[in-house]
């Protein structure tokens, strides 16, 4: 009989990660497990922690800490470490599972696991030409280098991604790969012609505006959700004329929507995994991708791939999965085929096996010490993203204080 684990894992509700953390914490706690959400950056949403009321052996904190992608100079490490070191203190966890990277460094008494989402020098490679400089910048990307590599264990969930943050970062132990897992509620509803696209509006890694240039071209309409205001404050709705933006909505709303929709659209520029990609094909809708390393390895054959950059061809992807009713059907039949393999029973196995892997191990490297060996990173401005309770309370409490 396998003992039960208790797991520190931090999170953030800006984007999917909120999803993928969420939900695997919920399933850990579900198979026995006891699990400690740390949430770092913004406040989720009252929609966002409804689905955590209730789960036994879990339990939250919010830490109104910065992420390190809105805080690249380390203003706010010492705190944020501070906090999350008397968060583990009092939990006193088997395993510190960390959703971003450069806490790796804190002096966990644990072993700890990174899972890569995404960083921001990577997503810069990936929009952005040239390689202007930044003072702020290289302070990100060192830390970012020292926390894989003290690491005691490292995730990605695509190889493509794995193998990009390897070559960018050369951290000391090779990477895992686990790919994302969801398991989506079947509904049997008849599809509606109409065009989905999911994604923040203001990040230029989504590539929305691709969709929103042509809509008007195309013989169905196209409905896009999303978050309009960025995190400068600035609203790009008005950009998006020819399109009907939904605006952010409440993950079932969502779920609703890929259910109804025929085609789902992601002309994305960068993408470590795509958890919405994996839910509209999950709810059956025919996958109109940019052909990018990550969606080649996850939906080759199951899906239409274009260039992200040629709005031609993007445009006359989507005519003819629109016009044609075959290749629609087909696509679809084999978009949902397909995302039964990323299930959320495999990713939840693949974790135990490797956290009891890790805790098998009785000691563990201390942290190299800051600063890492510099790395070049030219990065100038930070890049939108791929998100009070008390310690110890149970989750019931510190959900009923938030929402």
């Amino acid at each position: 009989m396998t003992m039960p684990l208790r797991i520190l894992m931090t999170a953030d509700a800006v984007g999917g990660v909120w999803v993928y953390a969420s939900e695997l914490a919920c399933s850990l706690c579900n198979a026995g497990n006891e699990v400690m959400l740390a949430v770092i950056g913004p406040r989720p949403r009252p929609d966002q922690l409804r689905p955590l009321r209730g789960v036994r052996g879990l339990q939250l904190k919010i830490t109104d800490r910065l992420l390190e992608w809105m805080d690249p100079a380390g203003a706010d490490i010492r705190r944020a470490g501070q906090m999350l070191r008397s968060v583990a203190d009092a939990f006193e966890p088997d395993v510190v599972h960390l959703n971003s990277f450069r806490e790796g460094t804190l002096n966990w008494s644990a072993p700890v696991l990174i899972v890569a989402h995404s960083c921001v020098q990577t997503w810069w490679r990936a929009c952005r030409p040239g390689q202007p400089g930044g003072v702020r910048w290289p302070v990100y990307c060192d830390r970012v280098a020292a926390g894989l590599s003290a690491a005691d264990a490292w995730v990605a969930p695509s190889a493509a991604f794995r193998d990009l943050i390897a070559a960018t970062y050369r951290p000391r132990a090779q990477g895992t790969v686990i790919r994302n897992g969801l398991t989506i509620v079947a509904r049997v509803t008849a599809k509606q012609p109409y065009i989905l696209a999911a994604g923040r509006l203001w990040d230029e890694a989504k590539n929305l505006a691709a969709v929103a240039a042509i809509a008007s071209e195309l013989p169905w309409h196209v409905r896009v959700a999303g978050e309009t205001r960025g995190a400068d404050g600035g609203d790009v709705k008005a950009a998006y004329g020819h399109v009907e933006s939904l605006g952010a909505l409440p993950r079932p709303a969502l779920l609703d929507e890929m259910r109804d929709a025929s085609i789902f659209v992601s002309p994305a520029l960068y993408e470590p995994f795509g958890l919405t990609v994996l839910e509209a094909a999950a709810s059956g809708c025919a996958l109109v991708l940019s052909d990018l390393p990550t969606f080649r390895e996850l939906w080759d054959d199951a899906a239409l791939f274009v260039d992200s950059r040629d709005r031609n061809a993007l445009r006359a992807a989507l005519q003819s999965v629109c016009r044609d009713d075959a290749l629609r059907a087909q696509l679809q039949a084999k978009a949902r085929m397909r995302a039964r393999r990323y299930s959320q029973r495999a990713m939840v196995s693949a974790y135990l096996r490797l956290n009891r892997e890790m805790t098998a191990s009785p000691t563990r490297m201390p942290p190299p010490r800051f600063p890492h060996p510099s790395l070049p990173c030219p990065l100038p401005n930070p890049p939108p993203q791929a998100g009070e309770g008390m310690v110890g309370e149970c989750a019931g409490a510190a959900l009923e204080l938030a929402v």
